[in-house]
């Protein structure tokens, strides 16, 4: 039986605007309401996550910078993992390449992320995978921004290291997202699902895919996996 959730912010519970979906938020409090413990993970900041978590309504376990940070509660320590000055290295050599170009990558909020570096969507991901392949980070395309970041810390192994902490296993959440940077999320816990506007790889990973896109998606995957709340939403 499933006891938790785990859901992406960006694209899940907003649309393609960033406008957060107001049934979605009232699906997951109902959850909330019920004992049903709710982690929010998101490529974005800390900072970011608490806000999103304290209107949402939830205890303040999140997952943020795709993995490379995660913390149980408001009060809880922060987990960073991840080698940064690798980011850094890589960033800057992206950065020199574009401004050979005449382009200027728009970095977003760096003074707050601990572990990857974040910038607009402004040039392709597939060459900025080209210009840094031989650096030892990944590229991660979201949607809404170009991440690089160390390997080896994924939403899905910052699941399977939170789970543990909030006195659960990984198999006891239910995992919704769209992007590709929520495939190993997906495929951690104990059901996934990828929401009708997913990447195709995503919807790949997922044992079910929503009928509706963004925040109704999510609405319709609580209502089908969680039966037994009432919801008026």
């Amino acid at each position: 039986m499933l006891k938790a959730l785990i859901c992406d912010v960006d694209g899940t519970l907003t649309d393609r605007r960033r406008r957060v979906n107001s049934r979605a938020i009232e699906a997951i409090r109902v959850l909330i309401d019920n004992g049903i413990r709710v982690v929010l993970a998101s490529g974005n900041t800390v900072c970011f996550m608490d806000a999103v978590s304290r209107t949402t309504g939830t205890d303040g376990a999140v997952v943020a910078e795709n993995g490379g940070v995660y913390r149980v509660g408001y009060a809880g320590k922060l987990q960073i993992h991840g080698d940064r000055e690798s980011c850094w290295k890589a960033y800057h050599v992206l950065e020199s390449y574009y401004a050979s170009k005449g382009q200027t990558l728009e970095l977003l909020s760096p003074d707050y992320r601990y572990t990857d570096i974040a910038f607009a969507r402004a040039v392709p991901a597939d060459e900025v995978k080209e210009v840094v392949k031989e650096y030892p980070v990944r590229v991660i395309d979201t949607g809404f921004a170009i991440h690089i970041q160390a390997p080896g810390f994924t939403k899905g192994e910052a699941l399977s290291a939170l789970a543990p902490e909030l006195g659960l296993t990984p198999s006891d959440f239910l995992a919704i997202g769209d992007s590709v940077n929520d495939t190993e999320m997906i495929r951690v816990a104990g059901v996934g699902v990828a929401v009708a506007n997913a990447h195709a790889d995503t919807k790949k990973a997922a044992d079910w895919v929503a009928n509706r896109e963004f925040g109704d998606g999510v609405v319709e995957a609580i209502q089908k996996f969680f039966p037994s709340f009432s919801y008026d939403v």
